[in-house]
């Protein structure tokens, strides 16, 4: 190594890993629920309230993001990130505890009292992933960065595949007795996050120093902000997730929504514009790599979604996978991620330079997408499986480095608005991803599948009503319950029935199939997007915080 080389200090080496962490804990949350979730149910009940198990987290970590980002510039990274573990581990003991003495005033039965619990960990789970991006970025100059940001960024493609194989073996394996009373498994998903939180706060309270402090000056809470942030994102996030599913999209619920999100939005930017105290400071969207960079993370981030969201349901209707086995089989997509984001971090550590990489992942997305939308009914498992992970490598640049792209695009003070900008716009494209391409699935199937499966259709009339898309699902996967729903008709020819469920599977698959097209049409304004943002060279520590401009007309920071 040489002299000049930039080396971290034992004690902040440790502090990152416990940002670290912390960082994977709040990922993980995302993901660790989903298999435990049948068996939630069956002790909570309340089956009609499941979403809101994911939602709240969603919902309650998304809108506060731009927050924390604020006050860690104003106050520091070690208050935020301190008060974030706390109310995370809080919110988790209080998950796992939900229904454990029955129902309680204001909050209800225990279904209620873990949706109620699981925002409470979103709002700390928000501290964690903005306080943990901005730390690396106070302790490690950008010219050295890259390869820890790579690394962070990484933890959410593992958390991904790992989440739910966690959260299955726990609920399965960790049930016990203690003090004679028995405790559910799934109680341990939530548990799990306690003693190794709890080493990592201590780790952080004694070893992170308090970096990103503003010094000097008057400290100022933008409250209108932070309260118009939250009026305009809450209602928006609840439309897009409530959207086609709980409402119809032209509900008045839903119109109000939307309507009351862009009243709130519209405020929100006359009220912060010149101000620059504002928890959104509008004129860090007039430098070019932060508003280029936010702008190509929320495309990628809904181009995605159309992508990865449905193929565990195609691999499950087309090609009859199961349900685990589904899951497995977006592992070497994760993996690709987990991958390309690390080497690409180490890359751009020695390079100094993040939009080479940016663009040959980009380069890399694209082929895979093009190979993506060959796949047809004819396609095996491991033709996808291969396009799946060369998808993981074109991606996994872009977990860390638009972030790193973003960060080094402002002054160290305003490290940590920048920060949760991306965080920000990560969240809200995949949201918007989710709800964009599961309208249009849901539109195809309703008119794929009376053409594929006139049966069905004619069943559906005969109960005067439109064929219930997710009881055609249920058909297709069990052969057992179509023959007999379709003898209770009295369609008992097994030609017939056949021909039913080849229809149903025929009209899933070319309803997702049918997703490629427009998520590639994203993945190419993404690129162009990506094309577009200024390269600019890395600086080492004598400049930290500062850029060399190496494309022309692109300002020196």
């Amino acid at each position: 190594m040489t002299a000049d080389r930039f080396t971290i200090p034992p004690s902040r080496r440790l502090a990152l890993a416990a940002v670290l962490i912390v960082l994977l804990l709040s990922a993980l949350d995302q993901t660790i629920v989903s298999t435990a979730m049948p068996r939630i149910i069956a002790e909570l009940k309340g089956l009609e309230r499941i979403a809101w198990v994911g939602t709240a987290y969603l919902l309650a970590s998304t809108v506060v993001v731009p927050i924390y980002g604020k006050l860690g510039d104003l106050y520091g990274r070690r208050p935020i990130l301190v008060f974030g573990v706390v109310v995370f581990l809080a919110g988790s003991m209080l998950c796992g505890l939900a229904g454990e003495f029955g129902p309680l005033p204001l909050v209800g039965d225990g279904m209620n009292q873990l949706i109620v619990c699981r925002a409470l960990q979103g709002i700390g789970a928000g501290a964690l992933t903005t306080g943990a991006f901005a730390t690396v970025a106070d302790i490690v100059p950008p010219a050295e960065r890259g390869k820890y940001v790579g690394l962070f960024g990484a933890m959410f493609g593992f958390a991904s595949v790992a989440g739910p194989v966690i959260g299955g073996a726990l609920t399965q394996h960790a049930t016990m007795v203690w003090l004679g009373h028995v405790v559910s498994g799934w109680r341990f998903v939530f548990y799990v996050n306690l003693p190794i939180g709890a080493v990592a706060l201590w780790i952080l309270t004694n070893r992170l120093p308090n970096t990103g402090a503003q010094v000097g000056g008057e400290r100022r809470v933008d409250w209108l902000g932070s309260g118009l942030v939250v009026a305009a994102f809450v209602p928006l996030l609840l439309a897009l997730s409530w959207g086609g599913h709980a409402y119809a999209w032209g509900s008045p619920v839903i119109v109000a929504m939307f309507g009351l999100a862009v009243a709130a939005l519209v405020v929100l930017v006359v009220s912060s514009r010149g101000q620059p105290h504002a928890v959104v400071p509008l004129d860090l969207f007039a430098e070019p790599v932060f508003a280029r960079a936010n702008l190509a993370l929320f495309v990628v981030n809904v181009a995605f979604m159309g992508l990865v969201m449905f193929l565990p349901l195609y691999l499950q209707v087309a090609l009859g996978v199961s349900a685990t086995d589904s899951g497995f089989a977006l592992l070497p997509l994760m993996g690709g991620i987990l991958v390309a984001s690390v080497v690409a971090g180490q890359v751009v550590s020695r390079t100094k330079q993040y939009k080479p990489i940016l663009v040959a992942g980009g380069v890399a997305t694209l082929i895979a997408v093009g190979l993506m939308l060959q796949i047809g009914p004819e396609t095996s498992r491991y033709g996808l499986l291969w396009r799946l992970a060369l998808l993981g490598f074109g991606l996994g640049p872009a977990q860390g480095m638009f972030t790193l792209a973003i960060q080094s695009s402002v002054v160290p003070a305003r490290i940590g608005v920048a920060t949760a900008s991306g965080q920000f716009f990560r969240q809200i494209g995949s949201t918007i991803g989710v709800a964009l391409f599961g309208a249009i699935l849901t539109n195809t199937l309703a008119a794929e599948l009376p053409r594929r499966a006139p049966d069905l259709a004619g069943m559906a009339a005969m109960a005067g009503g439109g064929i219930d898309i997710s009881r055609a699902q249920a058909l297709a996967m069990n052969p057992a319950a179509l023959t007999a729903t379709l003898a209770a008709r009295g369609i008992a020819d097994p030609a017939r029935v056949a021909a039913t469920g080849d229809g149903i599977k025929a009209s899933f698959s070319s309803a997702i199939l049918g997703l490629f097209p427009i998520s590639a049409v994203l993945f190419v304004l993404s690129f162009v997007v990506t094309l577009a943002v200024p390269g600019r060279r890395l600086r080492g520590r004598e400049s930290q915080g500062e850029m060399i401009a190496t494309e022309a007309g692109a300002p020196a920071e």
